[in-house]
């Protein structure tokens, strides 16, 4: 690491931002390991990037925790009107290594494998929903915002309220009963909280897009993070429905009819929902073609901004195929899917290498802290 000065400027430059890419690895490994066009050594090559991805997620988790041990600064990274934003990353990081866990894990049907998930995703769902209530408070009462320089990244402590809720509906395929009822019942709550939420900053960002035009090449790729709560409610609510009909009418007849209600509505919400993502993947996808033909686009974290966002996507419509059995989304599914795969290793192999030499835990990127509410200009 020759342009750190000292480990302790790598460690006092590790952001929670690392995590989004543990958030793009599972997701790369749950793509992969449900390709639309079953193929077994996918499915092994999916296992493999999910244990990589539990390997980084423990990794990244010691060195944030090191970091604020030995500096103490939590205070000043909550405050910080960027940095706070990527704590919302940690939960989501760990609800892809909880549907990991589920879905690879079912077929051999281990007595302890419902339990434990159960307890990860109420950890889980605990921090989404901290997240969720009082980072986007400190954004309106304590951190200083200008509306010019505001990106999407503002929708990553509301974004993990969504995830968890599409990592409920996967939980509950285990559960039965009771305690499949109330994970349906809590991540519909959830749902609902991060869908409203995000709808409205959405509806900021376009603005502040129209006014002040797409964000610096430094930031592009965080265009695409309004993808992720389209997505990723897409794919929630159709597999929230088809839950919801299982479960339902079994364990609440006097809502015979519910089950069925909410699957339906769920495949319509769904599509809705892929829809407006279709719009804003093509605008993205517009946005850093632009970009990058007006000038160079340097790398860093933020480049895995690309990867979880338009996972959702893809797997909204590989659901989408499930229910219809129509072959566009399935092969939609299929090619987003790809691509995701190659820009995957591209980023973590540019991720690796920047690492090594420092570049991205450089002390720039710790200095920033030290301003505690306000961005510098230069950024």
């Amino acid at each position: 690491m020759n342009k750190l000065d000292t480990r302790r400027d790598a460690i006092r430059g590790f952001s929670p931002a690392w995590f989004t890419a543990s958030m793009a690895t599972g997701m790369t490994s749950m793509l992969l390991y449900g390709f639309p066009y079953k193929w077994k050594p996918l499915e092994y090559i999916g296992i493999g990037i999910a244990l990589l991805n539990l390997v980084m997620f423990v990794f990244f988790m010691i060195l944030f925790l090191w970091r604020l041990i030995q500096y103490r600064d939590f205070g000043s990274l909550i405050l910080h009107p960027q940095q706070s934003m990527a704590l919302g990353a940690v939960p989501m990081a760990l609800t892809t290594i909880i549907t990991s866990l589920v879905t690879i894990l079912t077929p051999y049907n281990p007595s302890w494998m419902p339990m434990l998930a159960l307890v990860l995703w109420s950890i889980a769902i605990t921090f989404s929903v901290l997240s969720f209530m009082v980072i986007p408070f400190l954004a309106t009462s304590h951190q200083r915002h200008d509306f010019s320089k505001v990106n999407a990244t503002l929708l990553l402590p509301i974004v993990p309220t969504v995830v968890a809720a599409s990592a409920g509906a996967v939980l509950a395929s285990v559960h039965t009963g009771t305690t499949a009822v109330a994970i349906i019942l809590i991540s519909y709550a959830l749902l609902a909280m991060g869908v409203g939420l995000s709808m409205l900053f959405i509806a900021s960002y376009i603005i502040r897009l129209v006014l002040f035009k797409l964000p610096p090449p430094e930031i592009i790729f965080t265009v695409f993070i309004p993808i992720g709560p389209m997505g990723q409610s897409s794919y929630a609510i159709q597999l929230l429905g088809v839950q919801a009909l299982r479960v339902l009418p079994d364990s609440l007849p006097q809502l015979q009819y519910l089950g069925h209600v909410l699957h339906d509505i769920g495949f319509l919400f769904g599509l809705l929902m892929w829809a407006f993502a279709f719009w804003w993947v093509a605008h993205a996808i517009y946005s850093v073609v632009y970009t990058r033909i007006h000038g160079p686009v340097p790398f860093n974290l933020g480049w895995w901004a690309i990867i979880f966002p338009t996972g959702t996507f893809a797997a909204s419509c590989a659901q989408l195929g499930v229910l219809t059995g129509f072959t566009f989304f399935r092969v939609l599914a299929s090619l987003v899917t790809s691509c995701i795969v190659v820009i995957w290793i591209v980023v973590i192999f540019g991720t690796l290498c920047y690492a090594w030499t420092g570049e991205l835990l450089k002390p720039a990127n710790i200095n920033i802290l030290e301003l505690n509410t306000e961005v510098p200009d230069d950024r």
